[in-house]
């Protein structure tokens, strides 16, 4: 098993140097019962179904489920997950020596991620993604502990419980010694003289406080001090920049004034001579700065909770059936394509595969955000992670490991979380010039109250440039944004709402028009062949319904259309004997034609059949047509030998939420618009129903990227919902494209936000989505310049000539941590969002 796994894993490294190329091929919906060749899979075998599956998905995907897009992103700079950049100074000056492949190699492992022992994980930061680099660190540019930038279960746990673990040692110990020294120092103020209870006078008492903060200041603080001085290097000052600098002048200026005292000025000392020491204020600094960063961590922890979540999904071990019949447990990393596994009732699908025995009912919820169970049977395509609910299933692996559904939205999730907003450009610039402003200021400060202040003058100076340097927070700022958009994207993974980058999610909230498809997304996408319709043309050559139904559907089954689906399927049921065509044409738009069984079959739009034959419906007939037409159906004409002799009419149900989805995007002030290659007839039937805006009919793909700019023309931002294949024009062309498909749709990194479920609920939860976020964005920077526009002049000293107010430096380190704190829960409120 061993050799198994080295051969196809160097089978698949080899394959992942060569370059993919992308096939699309249009899936043309609503244009009559055009669509592409695809060869069915009726009659085939299971395992030639899986096959064919498999080959399909490799051809669109390439073996690690990336598309062309994300090719085109990492050409253009953008982060897709699978280099790296190891970033020493400022970001501009990226080491660009080496790629570092970051994703598990695949068919092995169970999902998107790295193992928690991989020397060669990669790890990047929350605030700054493009700092990479191997192994766990902290970023520097702004501190933060890196966290790794392939999503794995147990990497995330280790990396997270690593860093919060050792800032929770150092935060118990800091305390314990601070609450004594903070006794001696400042117990005074309050009735509390310990050190002449125990005796201990000046001096003494000097050197005892200096024995306790010593172990605060040099070990406590030392990730504070080695974060500082990284900053200094490359120039990337930061909040550890100030806090380095605040607690290091209190601790030296303290021990100096220990040790030597003799050496200080007057303007340095208290009435009775004395020089005054702030031990107590670098310690309790240091104890606060730590409390604020072990809560920091452990909200961080649970903004990536989406993420673990998703990891979760997936089972550790699989049940496959070997070639003599005999079962064996395996773990999920050892599952390989092809390989031929049981699920039992109340077991996790282990990977995406096809149906080969049994049949039962899943629930998918945890993928599609659909809590309808779905019913499976032979030949059904069922997804990892999913639940079979009841019955019995012996299944063929289709994608294993990273090329699975689940490892894609596990990794589309991650790199939405590491994307920037533009809002951000703000936050970013402020950040760059803030604090060598707040060192400015900290000398300002320094040189008024040593000019001008009260006595001791330069005790007091010092204390208030302290002050400032601590309580300013560059790091609430940096902050504001990546921790919404962390949770955000998770809240909408859990609803199957995938966001590609935080961009699609300050444009979404900002749309005034949507532009939908109608199958599959207002109505069903079932849809079921209701009557067929013959036409006395020629009543010499009538056929019966049954023979005209069996030709068609022989035409039909070569298209993977949902209408000619619905014809081949209605054959089936009635038990007809359907031949395969000898000919076969899809005209995009129009219809179908080609030979079954020696007869030249065509089948489509009204002026598709006119065209092919030469003839035209009789007003009766154009009148019955119009009738089903007028009632939602689709009507669909036929050909045969040159003879128009009958139409379909195929009806699909609307979705029971659409009703609901129009109205509530009505409330949310947005044109609902309808472009579809439908009937004129039908589609403004299925529009009326449901309350749609405007109805554009009978379109093709091209077509609909043209409404969409017509709309922007008319100043609106356009989102435009399609499939994701056939209407890819119209995704690049809107402002917001939304692909809308099934849990095993592989259209999903083809638009800025994938719903999984083609339902149209799927795009109020977006927009819903998309304000929260942007309002919960705006209220943490807010908060953010709020808080430092205040903190700072207080700090200062502004208020003193008025007030008398002075703010300690530990009241200010109080301040400075818990305002990222404070920026992290308020982000955390998006996972209370209603959508």
């Amino acid at each position: 098993m061993a050799e198994r796994q080295e051969r196809e894993q160097g089978k698949r490294m080899s394959e992942e140097e060569k370059p993919t190329a992308v096939e699309q091929e249009p899936c043309y919906r609503d244009a009559g019962v055009d669509g592409p060749a695809l060869s069915s899979h009726q009659g085939q075998s299971p395992d030639s179904f899986a096959q064919a599956a498999q080959e399909d998905a490799s051809a669109r995907f390439g073996r690690d489920g990336t598309n062309q897009r994300l090719a085109d992103d990492t050409a253009h700079g953008q982060n897709p997950g699978t280099s790296c950049h190891h970033v020493s100074g400022h970001t501009d000056h990226a080491s660009h020596g080496h790629t570092c492949h970051a994703h598990a190699h695949h068919g092995h492992g169970s999902g998107a991620g790295v193992s928690p022992d991989d020397p060669n994980a990669i790890y990047t930061c929350p605030m700054h993604p493009e700092v990479q680099q191997k192994g766990p660190g902290s970023c520097p540019i702004c501190g933060m502990a890196l966290e790794p930038l392939a999503p794995s279960l147990e990497q995330s746990r280790l990396s997270q419980d690593a860093e919060y673990l050792m800032m929770r040692r150092r935060l118990v110990v800091s305390a314990i010694l601070s609450l004594p020294l903070l006794a001696l120092a400042m117990g005074p103020l309050i009735g509390l003289r310990v050190g002449e209870w125990l005796g201990w006078r000046g001096g003494f008492q000097h050197l005892v406080e200096l024995a306790l903060a010593t172990p605060v200041v040099a070990w406590g603080a030392w990730p504070f001090f080695v974060r500082a001085v990284q900053s200094l290097r490359g120039w990337n000052l930061n909040m550890f920049t100030l806090v380095g600098l605040g607690i290091a002048v209190a601790y030296v200026y303290s021990l100096i004034a220990t040790l030597w005292p003799e050496i200080f000025p007057a303007a340095f000392r208290e009435p009775d001579g004395s020089v005054p020491v702030y031990f107590e204020a670098a310690a309790v600094i240091t104890t606060l700065v730590l409390l604020g960063q072990v809560l920091e961590l452990r909200a961080r922890h649970e903004t990536s909770g989406a993420i673990r979540a998703l990891l979760s999904l997936a089972p550790p071990q699989a049940v496959r059936i070997l070639e003599d019949g005999t079962q064996e447990v395996i773990p999920l990393a050892e599952v390989h394509a092809g390989d031929r596994l049981r699920v039992r009732p109340g077991e996790k699908v282990p990977v995406d595969g096809v149906v080969l025995e049994g049949a039962g009912v899943i629930d998918e919820s945890m993928i599609t955000g659909e809590p309808i169970p779905v019913e499976k049977t032979v030949g059904d395509p069922v997804t990892g992670g999913t639940v079979l609910v009841s019955g019995s299933l012996i299944m063929t692996a289709v994608k294993v490991g990273d090329e699975t559904m689940l490892a894609q939205i596990v990794r589309l999730v991650a790199e939405a979380q590491r994307s920037r907003a533009p809002i951000q450009a703000l936050a970013d610039k402020v950040a760059g010039v803030f604090v060598p402003v707040v060192i400015f200021v900290s000398l300002v400060t320094f040189a008024a109250w040593g000019l001008w202040g009260p006595p001791p003058q330069l005790a007091h100076a010092l204390v208030n440039a302290v002050a400032v340097l601590i309580i300013a927070c560059p790091c609430a700022l940096g902050l504001a944004t990546p921790m919404s958009i962390m949770v955000a994207t998770g809240m909408g993974a859990r609803h199957g709402v995938l966001i590609r980058n935080a961009r699609a999610i300050e444009r979404m909230e900002k749309i005034t028009a949507v532009v939908i498809d109608k199958t599959g997304t207002i109505t069903e996408g079932r849809p079921s062949l209701v009557a067929v319709v013959p036409i006395d043309e020629q009543k010499d050559e009538k056929r019966n319904e049954e023979e005209v139904l069996r030709l068609v559907a022989g035409l039909a089954q070569a298209s993977a259309h949902p209408l000619s689906m619905a014809i081949a399927a209605a054959a089936r049921d009635r038990g007809l004997a359907v031949a395969e065509p000898e000919s076969f044409e899809s005209v995009t738009g129009a219809g179908l034609k080609g030979i079954v069984e020696g007869h030249r079959v065509v089948v489509g739009k009204a002026p598709f059949i006119k065209a092919q034959t030469g003839k035209r419906l009789n007003d009766t007939d154009l009148e019955q047509a119009r009738a089903w037409s007028a009632r939602g159906a689709t009507v669909v004409h036929v050909a045969i030998d040159g003879s128009w002799c009958a139409f379909f009419a195929i009806e699909d149900p609307l979705r029971p939420t659409s009703r609901e989805a129009v109205a509530a995007l009505h409330r949310a002030g947005i044109l609902v618009v309808m472009a579809s290659g439908d009937q004129e007839a039908t589609a403004r039937a299925v529009a009326s129903q449901v309350g749609i805006d405007r109805v554009h009919a009978g379109v093709t793909p091209e077509d609909k990227a043209r409404i969409v700019a017509e709309l922007q023309a008319e100043g609106h931002r356009v989102a435009m919902a399609g499939d994701g294949v056939n209407d890819a024009p119209a995704l690049a062309a809107a402002d917001v494209g939304i692909a809308m498909g099934s849990g095993t749709d592989i259209a999903i990194e083809s638009a800025d936000i994938t719903l999984l479920a083609s339902d149209l609920i799927g795009v109020v939860r977006a927009h819903r989505l998309s304000r929260a976020t942007m309002r919960n964005i705006r209220q943490n920077l807010f908060f953010a310049f709020a808080y430092n526009a205040l903190g700072v002049p207080i700090a200062a000293g502004v208020l003193y000539p008025w007030t008398g107010l002075l703010l300690n430096p530990m009241i200010a380190a109080a301040a400075m941590s818990f305002s990222s704190v404070s920026v992290v829960s308020n982000a955390l409120r998006l996972n209370r969002v209603k959508l």
